[in-house]
């Protein structure tokens, strides 16, 4: 059995990673388990930097947390502003303790009155639950599930830079420190 340790307790993001690491390892049993970590970052990261940082931190301590795991991940949701706009995406850490793999997921730009609310401080599920008038959006279909009414969750948005991360594991000779080659 494969142990994978997520550096979050958020349903949408285990969820997330337990569809990548099947996808990626279909003849592998994975067991994916939250804990709860700092990410070290603002509760809202505000730029590409911070929002990777968040990710890194959260896949180094969920490994601090748990070493007798096999992969540790991070997943962090950041904003940014391109112009007068802000744009909403994720960052995703992975490492077996001596490979790391990281991607980030598409973007997406959200409408005036929650890129307000999130200026002005708010944390993006918090601007959403007040803009649409949600409870606990970023634990369900977050911003882009109800952005798109749907088509794409938070979790289907969080999957594919999961798989993307795991590259180097499935490409190991190729990615390796020369140590290990």
């Amino acid at each position: 059995m494969m142990r994978v340790v997520i550096g979050s307790k958020n349903p949408v993001k285990i969820a997330a990673a337990q569809a990548a690491f099947e996808a990626v390892f279909p003849d592998e049993t994975i067991d994916v388990q939250g804990v709860a970590v700092p990410s070290g970052v603002a509760d809202q990261p505000f730029s590409d930097e911070e929002t990777y940082l968040g990710a890194y931190n959260r896949s180094q301590a969920a490994r601090l947390q748990m070493p007798s795991a096999d992969f540790w991940v991070g997943i962090e949701g950041g904003v940014m502003l391109h112009g007068g706009e802000m744009s909403a995406f994720a960052w995703v850490a992975v490492t077996d303790g001596r490979l790391r793999g990281k991607a980030r997921s598409a973007t997406f730009f959200l409408p005036p009155e929650v890129a307000r609310l999130v200026r002005a401080g708010k944390e993006l599920g918090e601007a959403d639950d007040i803009v649409f008038g949600r409870t606990n959006s970023k634990q369900k279909e977050g911003a882009v599930g109800l952005l798109t009414h749907g088509i794409i969750t938070r979790q289907h948005l969080y999957f594919q830079p999961v798989v993307l991360a795991l590259i180097p594991f499935l490409n190991r000779p190729m990615y390796a420190p020369e140590a290990d080659r």
